[in-house]
């Protein structure tokens, strides 16, 4: 295989949908079943905030991306160039791991049939193979 173009960080139990969700999902859950503590919320929102101020989000450019009847089973991945977007994710890692939550980096140079790409990231229909 050669040089890993996208990366992903996702959980390591498959979500109600069927696939595992990524570390934004798992964060945004805990944010809204209130188990973060206050230092917890406010680096979620303020964090959230700036990928939203900064990279394009994939479902305001298009509601349907990752709507399960037209693209059951979407998920997004990072492109390995976009190294300040990858980079401040090992907060929300952290958040994660104390609240016992599994996470897990992958790479691949084929991530799926992509059907959303900006500069930053992809959303992709997973093949069986790398996010499975």
């Amino acid at each position: 295989m050669g040089e890993a173009l996208y990366v992903r960080f996702q959980g390591t139990e498959r979500h109600e949908r069927g696939h595992y969700p990524g570390v934004f999902i798992l964060a945004n859950e805990l944010a809204a079943q209130g188990r973060l503590t206050e230092e917890q919320y406010r680096f979620w929102r303020s964090n959230n905030d700036w990928y939203d101020a900064n990279y394009p989000n994939p479902s305001h450019v298009d509601a349907r991306v990752y709507d399960p009847a037209v693209n059951p089973g979407a998920v997004a991945w990072f492109k390995s160039s976009a190294v300040e977007l990858v980079g401040r994710v090992d907060g929300y890692l952290e958040l994660l791991a104390a609240h016992g939550v599994d996470c897990r980096r992958l790479e691949t140079t084929n991530p799926g049939r992509v059907i959303y790409e900006d500069a930053y990231q992809v959303v992709v229909m997973p093949e069986a193979g790398p996010s499975m």
